[in-house]
This record gives structure tokens, sequence and C-alpha cells, in this order.
């Protein structure tokens, strides 16, 4: 079984960063794309950003949304297992609980949450001065 385990959130300032990871352990990293989603109370997950299995497609990242464009940035260390979101210039409307998730084998990125078989328990961010 695949897990995956957030770690990283916290209270931030406006304009501050923060970098979260995602540590993935059950199977190699590498035949899995991840994505990052965020959810807001009351309002459905949004996916974010996506890192695509290395395996099946090309590697590539995924930006689902303008609004974390030259702001937040996904990587992956397959070595390690771990997948980073590099969040930076970090506005109110940021906060949110950050979930990563992984879809089936060898599937890659898409951006509805209904694809994603895995999912972590999520890590909470909060932008606020």
């Amino acid at each position: 079984q695949l897990r995956l385990v957030e770690s990283g959130g916290g209270l931030v300032q406006p304009g501050g960063s923060l970098r979260l990871s995602c540590a993935v352990s059950g199977y190699s990293l590498e035949y899995f794309s991840i994505s990052w989603f965020r959810q807001v109370p009351g309002k459905d997950r949004e996916g974010r950003l996506c890192t695509s299995t290395t395996v099946s497609s090309s590697g590539n990242t995924m930006d689902y949304t303008d609004s974390v464009k030259g702001r937040f940035t996904t990587w992956r260390d397959n070595t390690n297992n771990t997948v980073y979101l590099q969040m930076n210039n970090l506005k109110p409307e940021d906060t949110a609980v950050y979930h990563c998730a992984a879809p089936e084998l060898f599937r890659k990125c898409e951006r509805d949450p209904r694809f994603y078989d895995f999912w972590g328990q999520g890590t909470q961010v909060t932008v606020s001065s």
C-alpha cells in the first residue's frame, strides 16, 4: 500500500516562504505522479502542481493554476522517495490544508482529484500577519 505523509506546514507572514515535503513509502516514488492539492473548509480540493512519473511520462511538472505560477514550485527526489513543494511570496488566500496525492501506478498527472487513490493526511498552511 502506498503511503504519503506531508510535513512542513505552519504559520507564516504574507510574503514569506514555506517548503512542504511529501514522504512516500510502500513503493518506489518513480512509478507515481504526485500532485499537490489544497483545501479550504467548505470548498472542494483544488489541484495546484504535479510532478509526473518518469517511468511512463516525460517527468515534467504540471502547473494547474495561474494563481501560483511564479510562486510555487514542485520537484521530486526519487532517491529519497520525497516530493517537495516550495511556496514563495505567500498570500493570505494561500491559507489551506495542503495534501499530496497519487493516482494509480504509472498514471500521468491529472487535475481532477477523483483520479487520485492515495492521499496524505494534510498539513496546515496559514498565511497571516
